[in-house]
C-alpha cells in the first residue's frame, strides 16, 4: 500500500544503501526501527553535494531530504520486509550542512516531512530536529534518521 502511493506520487523505493563505514542501517528492536543517518545517495552516487545557502538553494535542499527519507524507508523495508508494517513515523531528525548565516534547515528538512506525511497521512507526523551543522559526510547537504514504531 505504501509503496503504491510512492508510485502515485511518482517516486519509487530505491534499493538500501550500503554503510559508509563501521554501521548498520536500521536496527530493529521490538516494535521499534532506528536507522542510521542516511545521505541523498541515489545508486551509490550522491545526487546532491555541498552546502546549503552557498552551493545549494533551498529547494535542492529539500529534494535532497526527500531522497534521504526514500533511503531511510528502503533501510526500514530491508529491516522487517515491507513499509505495511510502519505504525507510525515517531521522530525525524535532520542535519543540515549549512553555509554561515544559512538558516532554512527547517525548511529543508520539510522536504521528508512532507513526503511522510504523504505517505502515511496521521500515522506519518513525527517529532522532528533540523539542525544546521558545518560538515556532513561526503560533503552530504542533508542527512536524515527516522525512529518508527511498528505495527
Amino acid at each position: 500500500m505504501i509503496e503504491e502511493k510512492l508510485k502515485e506520487l511518482g517516486l519509487q523505493l530505491p534499493e538500501a544503501p550500503e554503510p559508509l563505514a563501521a554501521y548498520v542501517p536500521a536496527v530493529k528492536v521490538d516494535k521499534w526501527v532506528y536507522t542510521a543517518g542516511q545521505i541523498p545517495l541515489i545508486g551509490g552516487s550522491l545526487k546532491y553535494r555541498g552546502k546549503l545557502g552557498r552551493d545549494l538553494t533551498v529547494e535542492e535542499g529539500y529534494k535532497a531530504a526527500e531522497i534521504c527519507a526514500l533511503n531511510c524507508l528502503s533501510v526500514i523495508k530491508a529491516a522487517v520486509g515491507s513499509l505495511d508494517q510502519i505504525e507510525r513515523i515517531v521522530k525525524v531528525v535532520g542535519f543540515v550542512n549549512s553555509a554561515p548565516g544559512f538558516i532554512e534547515q527547517p525548511k529543508v528538512i520539510n522536504g521528508a516531512s512532507e513526503l511522510l506525511g504523504k505517505l502515511f497521512g496521521e500515522a506519518g507526523q513525527h517529532a522532528r530536529s533540523a539542525v544546521g551543522v558545518n560538515e556532513l559526510p561526503a560533503d552530504a547537504p542533508v542527512e536524515i534518521e527516522m525512529i518508527v514504531k511498528l505495527k
